[in-house]
């Protein structure tokens, strides 16, 4: 493990759902309609969500589960021209820093870290599944955020920041989320990066509709994370529409359901600039967290390209809002150097997607890609912007 000198801050970091996750504070009634557990042939456990069979893993018990990194080789180029299943073969059994947050500190501890956001493994997979019912979607993610705050804590001894998760498909009830989250001292909220489907239909997430959401947000200071997730995006015949987490190697061969991730979160990006949210509402930062980098680049130039084709509709040049609202989080697999250039160095937050398959063996692995900066930068994507961001900033 690198000795950076300090703790960093590891702004991508999961748990794994508890069994009850999603049932403890869920009332009975309204299983069949958001989610409950199901065995198949076999003996298999998996989630009926919206009375449909859930795959979207393989596994939804996680244990066994893959070690943390076992795709790390995989996503750097595959040197040995190793199978995805050859580097899964090794699993363990569920541990203890996975579903327990005193086991995690002391985890963490071990691994060098002061503090971590904490994101979903299996939720930001399930708001897709029920987006035909946005009451369910409400009710599901209520409870669920119950569990975790139980579980977790919004913020546990000022070092595990657990995000909860709001939707938008009902406005009432992510205003009231919000307030929840900030009553129990959250630090980040996240949101899937997708238009929300309302009990009227889809609405894109910049429509006024959705400003009381929005001035909530910008008052309170704290950061929204659009996280990767399953945001619904079609295939559009090219390849299976089924879902799946590992769209790279899911059969073998390569799809357009690579590109999923990117074009989902650059989208909701791109439409909260050209739906003027960040003029409304100056205070509203926003971080993109497991998303990776590699669509910044194009995505800015498009921006700019609208604006000179559109000469008065922006206060400034969109690119400039987007650097000053939203930071990023580049995959460790990513040119972070390139993106530290295009964002600012101040834009740039470090996040290892511990413990999953496809992140870090350890965190501070992540230093490995920083190379190029020098110490004071190093430090500023290691924790120093992850802190500020977690810090609520009063309105300007």
């Amino acid at each position: 493990m690198p000795d950076l000198g300090y703790a960093a801050f590891d702004a991508d970091n999961h748990y794994y759902e508890a069994h009850d996750a999603f049932t403890r504070h869920l009332d009975p009634r309204l299983g069949p309609r958001t989610i409950e557990w199901v065995e198949v042939a076999g003996g298999r456990r998996y989630h009926a969500v919206g009375g449909q069979i859930a795959r979207v893993v393989s596994n939804p018990t996680f244990d066994p589960v893959a070690k943390p990194g076992s795709l790390a080789e995989y996503f750097r180029g595959n040197p040995r021209g190793k199978k995805p299943e050859e580097l899964l073969a090794d699993r363990h059994p569920i541990q203890p820093e996975y579903l327990d947050r005193d086991a995690r500190l002391k985890t963490m501890d071990a691994q060098g870290l002061e503090a971590v956001w904490l994101f979903p493994t299996l939720a930001v997979l399930y708001e897709e599944l029920l987006r035909h019912d946005p009451m369910a979607v409400a009710a599901t993610f209520t409870a669920f955020n119950r569990w975790a705050d139980e579980d977790w804590g919004c913020n546990y001894k000022d070092r595990i920041f657990t995000a909860p998760y709001l939707s938008l498909a009902d406005l009432d009830t992510a205003i009231g989320e919000l307030e929840w989250a900030l009553g129990r001292g959250a630090r980040v909220v996240c949101m899937r990066p997708a238009a929300p489907t309302t009990a009227v239909g889809q609405i894109s997430p910049g429509d006024p509709s959705f400003d009381p959401f929005w001035a909530r947000l910008n008052e309170a200071g704290i950061p929204l994370v659009f996280h990767a997730s399953d945001s619904g995006y079609s295939t559009n015949g090219y390849a299976n529409q089924r879902f799946s987490g590992n769209a790279s190697f899911g059969d073998g061969r390569p799809t357009v359901k690579m590109f999923a991730l990117e074009r989902a979160v650059g989208d909701m990006l791109a439409t909260l600039i050209f739906d003027k949210v960040f003029d409304r509402f100056p205070n509203l930062r926003i971080a993109s967290v497991e998303n990776g980098a590699q669509f910044v680049p194009d995505l800015l130039r498009k921006m700019h390209s609208t604006a000179t084709k559109m000469p008065g509709y922006f206060s400034e040049d969109p690119v400039e809002t987007f650097k000053r609202h939203v930071w990023i989080n580049p995959f460790w697999e990513d040119d972070v150097t390139a993106i530290a250039e295009i964002m600012g160095p101040d834009h740039v937050i470090f996040g290892s997607d511990w413990p999953h398959m496809e992140g870090l063996a350890e965190p501070l692995d992540y230093a490995e890609e920083l190379t190029s900066f020098d110490a004071e930068t190093r430090r500023k994507i290691m924790r120093g912007n992850a802190e500020a961001l977690n810090t609520p900033r009063l309105k300007p």
